[in-house]
């Protein structure tokens, strides 16, 4: 009798490294984008730029800006789509309410972690963040360089 097989992970398009060091991680959402066929198939071909990119709230509406997704390669000028044009997301009123008022009254900015494709839709990993400091940016370098040395020494004597 065979095992029934799990869906495969959602496998990354594209992700915004710099975002978890630059940010402190609050809270994370999945939504969706709503795109142009040619864009679709640049995020197959993963010609996508993340890192300069952050959602904007207008009323009830949440809109990405600065995604930078490259034009397709099979496609004429006819066909194709604006590199970086505003992209609307797809998430429900309630959450983009409370999106809202999180983002006005401390301060939080709403910053895109990762973008993927889950049972043939493109999705994307929205967190909401706070800018980290200077000195919180360091402070997290020193963090991980002693659990490294930590990590290191241990290795050493179960060695010996």
């Amino acid at each position: 009798m065979a095992s029934p097989s799990k869906p495969a992970p959602p496998r990354a398009v594209a992700t915004n490294r710099q975002a978890r060091r630059d940010y402190e991680i609050v809270d994370t959402y999945e939504a969706g984008i709503v795109l142009q066929g040619s864009e679709v198939k640049s995020l197959r071909e993963a010609k996508v730029q993340l890192a300069e990119s952050y959602a904007r709230i207008d009323g009830h509406e949440i809109f990405l800006v600065g995604l930078h997704i490259s034009a397709y390669s099979h496609s004429g000028q006819a066909d194709g789509h604006l590199a970086e044009r505003q992209r609307k997301l797809l998430l429900h009123r309630g959450e983009i309410e409370r999106l809202n008022g999180k983002v006005k009254e401390r301060g939080l900015t709403l910053v895109p972690l990762r973008l993927y494709f889950k049972n043939g839709r493109a999705k994307i990993e929205l967190a909401l963040a706070r800018g980290k400091k200077q000195h919180d940016k360091r402070e997290a370098i020193r963090e991980r360089e002693q659990r490294r040395e930590i990590d290191r020494e241990l290795a050493v004597r179960r060695r010996r």
